[in-house]
């Protein structure tokens, strides 16, 4: 009786097991696969060709050649050298290389100066002085400090370079400016 009863139960079992095969046999095996591996092809259709027929013909365009100038003599236009040299020397540096070496500090950098111009207590006022020396040409920048924002031109390796130009700023714009390390807080 236990054989009838164990071989019941695998019999149902072995049914089940069908039927759930029968139900999921679609789902699992219904070649999507298959479908999505198909390409389809995408050339597309050769162009078709028209022939176009002119019927008249534009009238030839004729270009008639200009006759050049000759040149007989070689135009000269002369400068007072005075003037030239004048306008050099303004332009050449007045560097002096034992006093304007750049120098070292501590770390082996080489240390850099800014002149100082003003300091604001509104940056409205300092962005516009900052506005006004841009236009003149000059490189600026602004530092916010705690209280103030601090308008520098520079920096420069050669000290100076600042000092002459701390000398024009003040003739120019009446701000009287001071020489301070560039650092780049």
């Amino acid at each position: 009786m236990e054989n009838k009863v164990n071989l019941k139960q695998r019999l149902t079992g072995a049914l089940i097991l069908l039927l759930i095969g029968v139900a999921f046999f679609p789902l699992i095996f219904n070649s999507a696969g298959y479908e999505e591996r198909q390409l389809e092809t995408r050339v597309p259709v050769a162009p078709t060709v028209v022939q176009v027929v002119q019927t008249e013909r534009p009238a030839p365009v004729v270009i008639e050649p200009t006759p050049v100038a000759v040149v007989t003599e070689t135009p000269v236009v002369s400068a007072p050298m005075s003037e030239i040299t004048d306008a050099l020397d303004a332009l050449r540096p007045s560097l002096n290389p034992v006093e304007d070496a750049p120098a070292l500090d501590a770390d082996q950098v080489p240390a850099a100066w800014a002149l100082q111009l003003a300091s604001f207590r509104q940056e409205a006022n300092a962005r516009e002085l900052r506005t006004r020396l841009i236009n003149s040409g000059y490189r600026v920048y602004i530092r916010h400090g705690e209280d103030v924002v601090r308008v520098f031109v520079g920096p420069e390796m050669q000290r100076s370079r600042l000092e002459e130009l701390k000398v024009s700023l003040q003739q120019e714009y009446g701000l009287e400016g001071m020489i301070v390390r560039f650092t780049t807080q």
